[in-house]
Order: C-alpha cells, then sequence, then structure tokens
C-alpha cells in the first residue's frame, strides 16, 4: 500500500514537472523571459518609486524580487499558479486523480492556445485569467476546497487585482453576476453561487492596491490611467472629433489648439511624442480636461458612446490572434529600462530570441484562433444542455462563469481601451479549458452511470 502511495506520488511529481516544462517552453526557448513594450513600465515603478499610467507598482516590485536571476522566479511562480489552479479546477469537478490526463489537458491547452505565452512572460496578463478560475471555485466549488486552498484562491486575486485595473473590474462584474445567479440562477437549473469569498477576495484587492502604491509610491490611490485610455478610444471612434467641431473654438478647452494636430488612433493619442497629449503635460496634466470632455460626450452623444462601445466589445471579444508585443521593435522602453536598472540582464536580454526575431505566429494563429472562437461560442451551448439536463449542473455552471468573464474582458478591454488581440488572447483558453472539463466529466459521468446500471 505505501509503495502505491510513493508511486502515485512519484507520478503526480514528474506529471507536475512536464506541465511546467511545457508552459515555460517558449520562454526556455527564447533563453529569457518573455517582455512586452509594457514590462520596463512595470520594472520602473520599484525603482523609481512613483505611479504611472496603467503600470502597477506592485506587480513592478515582484519583477524587481526576481531580477537577480533574470526574472526566472517570476515566470517560475506563474507557471506554478496556473499548474496548481489547473489541477484545482479538475479535481472539483471530479477529475482529479489522474496525472496523465492533467498532463494532457495542459499540453493540449500550451498547443492550441495563447497560454504557455503569457505564463513566460513578464506582464500580470496571467494572472487575469488565474483570477477567473480562482473566482470560479471559490463560487461554486468551495466545498470541495480545503481552508488553506481557500486562502490561497482569495490571495491569487488580491494580487490580480493590485496588479492590474481591469482585473478589479472584472472581479467586480463577475461578482454582480454572481449575485444575478444567486438570485435567478434556479431558473436556469444552475448550481447556486457563494457571494461571500467572492466579494471578500474583491475586497482585500482593492485594498491591496490601495495600500501597496501607499506603500511603494506614497500614493494612497490607484493606479491611474482609465480616463487617459478611455480618451484615445474616444479618439479612434471619432467621438472627439466630432465634439471638437461642435465645441471650438473654445477658450476653455485646451485641446481645440490642437484640433488641427489630433491624431486617428488610440496608440497615436498614448504614445507618440508629437501628440497633442505629451504638449499637454502627459496624463498628469491633461487629466483634468479629459474626465471633462467624456462626460460632456455622454450627455452630448449618448447614442454614439452605446454604439461604439457594443462595437469595441464585439471586435475584441474576436480579436485574439497571438504574438502582439513578441518582436524587437516593440522592447526598446524594455530595453532601456534594463540597461539603466540591471545592466546584467539587459546583456541577456538583447541576445534573446524575442530580440532576434525568431518568433513567428502565422501558423500558430491559423489553428488557434479559429479554434478559440469556437470555443466561445459553444460555452452558450453548454448553458443550454445544462438547461436540458444533457450534461451536469456544476460543468454548464463553469461553462457560464467563462463565457461571461470572457465577455465582460471585452467590455472593459474593447470599451475602456481599445480592441487589441493581446487582451482577448490572455483570457481565452479558459474556454477550450472549460471544453474539455465538459467532454471529459461528461464521458466519465457516463461510463460510471453505465457501470453502475451493469453491476
Amino acid at each position: 500500500m505505501e509503495s502505491q502511495h510513493i508511486e502515485a506520488q512519484l507520478k503526480w511529481a514528474l506529471a507536475i514537472a512536464a506541465m511546467m516544462l511545457i508552459l515555460l517552453a517558449p520562454a526556455l526557448w527564447n533563453g529569457f523571459p518573455l517582455v512586452f513594450a509594457d514590462t520596463g513600465g512595470y520594472l520602473a515603478r520599484a525603482f523609481e518609486r512613483t505611479l504611472d499610467i496603467g503600470r502597477s507598482a506592485l506587480y513592478g516590485v515582484f519583477l524587481r524580487a526576481g531580477s537577480g536571476l533574470y526574472f526566472w522566479p517570476n515566470v517560475v511562480a506563474q507557471a506554478g499558479a496556473t499548474v496548481w489552479l489547473i489541477l484545482l479546477t479538475l479535481r472539483t469537478h471530479g477529475l482529479g486523480n489522474r496525472p496523465a490526463l492533467a498532463l494532457a489537458v495542459v499540453a493540449l491547452l500550451a498547443a492550441l492556445t495563447g497560454l504557455p505565452w503569457f505564463v513566460g512572460q513578464l506582464m500580470p496578463d496571467i494572472l487575469l485569467p488565474l483570477s477567473v478560475l480562482s473566482m470560479h471555485l471559490l463560487a461554486f466549488r468551495w466545498l470541495a476546497l480545503r481552508k488553506v486552498e481557500i486562502a490561497a484562491l482569495i490571495v491569487i486575486i488580491a494580487l490580480a487585482i493590485a496588479a492590474h485595473m481591469s482585473t478589479l473590474g472584472l472581479c467586480i462584474g463577475l461578482v454582480a453576476a454572481l449575485a444575478i445567479l444567486r438570485k435567478f440562477g434556479s431558473w436556469l437549473r444552475l448550481e447556486r453561487p457563494r457571494l461571500d469569498l467572492t466579494s471578500a477576495a474583491t475586497a482585500a484587492g482593492i485594498a491591496l492596491a490601495l495600500l501597496s502604491n501607499l506603500a511603494i509610491a506614497n500614493s494612497f490611490s490607484f493606479t491611474p490611467g482609465g480616463p487617459t485610455f478611455l480618451f484615445g478610444r474616444l479618439i479612434q471612434d471619432g467621438i472627439i472629433a466630432r465634439y471638437l467641431v461642435d465645441r471650438c473654438p473654445d477658450p476653455t478647452i485646451q485641446l481645440c489648439a490642437y484640433r488641427d494636430q489630433m491624431p486617428t488612433g488610440t496608440d497615436g493619442w498614448l504614445w507618440d511624442y508629437e501628440s497633442p497629449l505629451h504638449k499637454l503635460g502627459w496624463w498628469r496634466g491633461y487629466e483634468p480636461e479629459a474626465r471633462r470632455i467624456i462626460g460632456e460626450t455622454l450627455r452630448m452623444y449618448p447614442g454614439a458612446h452605446i454604439k461604439t462601445g457594443l462595437k469595441a466589445t464585439f471586435d475584441q471579444l474576436i480579436a485574439l490572434n497571438a504574438g502582439e508585443g513578441m518582436h524587437s521593435r516593440d522592447n526598446a522602453h524594455t530595453e532601456g529600462t534594463l540597461a539603466r536598472w540591471i545592466p546584467d540582464a539587459a546583456d541577456r536580454f538583447r541576445k534573446s530570441g524575442q530580440q532576434r526575431n525568431a518568433f513567428g505566429f502565422s501558423l500558430m494563429n491559423a489553428v488557434q484562433t479559429p479554434l478559440a472562437l469556437f470555443a466561445t461560442f459553444t460555452l452558450p451551448l453548454l448553458v443550454l444542455l445544462g438547461y436540458f439536463r444533457r450534461i451536469s449542473p456544476p460543468v454548464a455552471t463553469f461553462a457560464l462563469t467563462v463565457f461571461l468573464a470572457l465577455l465582460g474582458n471585452a467590455a472593459i478591454s474593447g470599451f475602456f481601451s481599445n480592441p487589441n488581440n493581446r487582451y482577448q488572447n490572455r483570457i481565452v483558453w479558459l474556454a477550450p479549458l472549460a471544453l474539455a472539463v465538459a467532454i471529459i466529466g461528461e464521458r466519465a459521468r457516463r461510463d460510471h452511470g453505465r457501470q453502475n446500471t451493469a453491476s
């Protein structure tokens, strides 16, 4: 008996090690953890001890903590959290006693989604889908969790919220959806969620975001930048141009002086140093007027806001290609930040495959994008099958949670920023995971039923 237990533990240890290696494969092949154009902005927060637009100071401290080993501890931690949450999801859905099955699920997700490209990247993007899995487990699978697991899930959600404000918006939206589901979910024959744990985790994330910024940057506030990103999306959708036509000339509106110099897209507004935004004092100097103009356009053009917001949400929902920001041309700021603060890491970074443009994503996207779209729009069908009792309520509830998260992420990213492939690609791997749980779980349930009938 003891030998069987040791053998089982060995199998799990080997399977988990293999899962970690699979999820870290792109970073290992790269020779350096993957970076994005924003990575330098996060890292700089820990050294400069200031807040900047859309860059979590806490995640910057996390990066700095692993810089002595060239950030490998960071991506190993991200891989470990991802493996643990996938295994916990499988276990609480009755699929957790087979290491070979768990390894196969992780391998398929790595091969058929962008998951490993976010696990091995020095960005908080991977924490967004991990917070969704954590919210689902706390709401619906809490009876199958140990106390230490519940505590760990709350910590993951809190860290994810403090690492990026879009996660805060998504978690608040999920708590609201769970409250509605608690009241009306029985009509859909779904499980009744528990709200106190998810609400507590979200509150903990809000507190951690505020307190970490206070400790690091001496500012009891959230990570800034929301109005600036939204303003850029309104420029891209033509609402700001319409506003300037209707209101200029007006000496109380600084932007009127730059009416003929306005960019047409969000990126031009934010990152072009010749943009009026930079001439008007960057986000710190211009945010008061940006807030005012956003409020006035909401009153003046409510229909345009609704129309463009819905379009941005749909465009974001189907923007799924991998590879955004994975080329050397995207990483000048990150390279400069590394060179300034961690020169040894900068030397290693310059030798990475990413900086030699060694990655190609055309074939990957030809396979992954159609699969991701199929999986996304299959989720409502699983909910419907749950209503007709063709699949179990836990599986239908998991599918609904993931679909709501995908919609919420698309709405937050598309409406408050602008559609980008990275925003949806970072979370869409949850849809194939939900499909895998449905297919494997229902097959196991039917096999078990046949066995009981035969006996």
